[in-house]
């Protein structure tokens, strides 16, 4: 978790249009996975909703980690919201 928290922002160019799921891989391929698996953990795409709600699967250490809600809030949300300011919420299954 530490890692993903701590990370820098550099920005990562999302186009316009409307947030679609490659767009989302793309940032958690690049952004978000790599930091979380350092710690031991990982993150699945489940869902990208009509209302622009982003549903993922904490894995390995993060789904069972007392600090998973910061990982998916400060973490994930606000990596992925950086990018995507029109996300409304990440939400874990």
């Amino acid at each position: 978790m530490a890692s993903l928290l701590m990370g820098g922002r550099s920005k990562i160019e999302h186009q316009g249009g409307e947030m679609n799921r490659k767009e989302v891989e793309k940032v958690l391929n690049e952004k978000i996975r790599p930091r979380l698996a350092a710690d031991g953990g990982g993150v699945d795409l489940v869902e990208v909703r009509k209302d622009n709600t982003v549903v993922v699967k904490l894995t390995g250490a993060c789904g069972c980690c007392p600090f998973s809600l910061m990982t998916l809030k400060a973490g994930v949300e606000q990596t992925l919201r950086d990018v995507f300011p029109e996300i409304k919420e990440v939400i874990a299954e």
